[in-house]
């Protein structure tokens, strides 16, 4: 039984961290800012996107930048601005 229950707490943390990595303001599904748009602004940036997805309430893109470095981007679904960024240095 403590085992059961040790494993619920440990799965209900790192859920949390997961959603932790940036802190994006719940919007409206119908107010978010289409996927394609802000894809298609990255690409146009040079951009080269490996993984695009919706994590919480924010959308968050991996790939690499125009001068081919990693980077792990969050961005507000409904004004389209990134809210955290990581990139390789």
């Amino acid at each position: 039984m403590k085992y059961i229950s040790l494993s619920a707490i440990l799965f209900t943390l790192l859920t949390s961290v997961a959603h932790a990595d940036a802190d994006c303001v719940a919007h409206p599904k119908e107010s978010w800012i289409p996927e394609s748009k802000i894809k298609q602004a990255l690409i146009d940036e040079g951009y080269s996107i490996k993984v695009f997805k919706v994590d919480g309430n924010c959308y968050e893109m991996y790939g690499y930048n125009k001068a081919g470095k990693r980077a792990e981007i969050y961005f507000d679904t409904q004004s389209g601005k990134p809210v955290k960024a990581e990139i390789e240095k």
